[in-house]
């Protein structure tokens, strides 16, 4: 089996059971279909296979955010909030993507951990797509709503942690709807 392939297998098993320590070497191997002696062949252990899948995952949120950038049918606001679909999406299928950023900053919290820093880099990507966005809207200060609406998605990433259940990611979308909303009024004067 390719490196890819068993990047995929291994990513699927870390979204639907986390980051837990029974989140094994054996387990990953068995959802991939090789052994674990398989798995060895390209990572020395678990922690080295867990960076390889935050960065392997990371690529491809990259592409998805530069192919949603390039995507005309969507206007700036629903490029903004795209990604609460995505995530409903994927929840409904038993699979929470996002929170193995914030997972891994939990589990890896040095700074210097290359696990933190690749999960810290994904934040902070995600960050900047939302600021470009907002700084294209001619936001007043599109600084602090991008600050506010990862704040949302990552307090929503962080409850499914925990809830595993849709209805967090509905209501983070209707609290980064609210915040796009108030940001625009503010824009155009509504609020003065």
């Amino acid at each position: 089996m390719q490196r890819e392939q068993v990047l995929e297998h291994a990513l699927n098993v870390l979204e639907q059971n986390g980051l837990a320590a029974s989140t094994s070497f054996a387990m990953m191997a068995d959802a991939a279909a090789c052994q674990e002696q398989d798995l060895h062949r390209y990572w020395p252990d678990r922690e080295a296979l867990l960076y390889d899948a935050l960065r392997y995952h990371s690529q491809q949120i990259d592409i998805w955010r530069r192919k949603l950038l390039l995507d005309d049918s969507l206007n700036r606001e629903q490029k903004l909030l795209a990604r609460y679909q995505v995530l409903e999406d994927a929840v409904n299928n038993n699979r929470y993507p996002g929170c193995l950023f914030v997972a891994a900053c939990s589990f890896y919290p040095q700074p210097d951990h290359p696990v933190h820093q690749v999960a810290d880099q994904q934040k902070r990507a995600s960050w900047q797509y939302s600021h470009d966005l907002l700084s294209q809207l001619e936001l007043d200060n599109p600084t602090l709503v991008a600050h506010q609406m990862e704040l949302i998605l990552e307090g929503c990433l962080s409850r499914l942690l925990v809830k595993r259940n849709v209805q967090e990611v509905v209501v983070a979308r209707s609290l980064a709807e609210d915040v796009l909303s108030i940001a625009l009024c503010r824009k155009n004067g509504a609020l003065a």
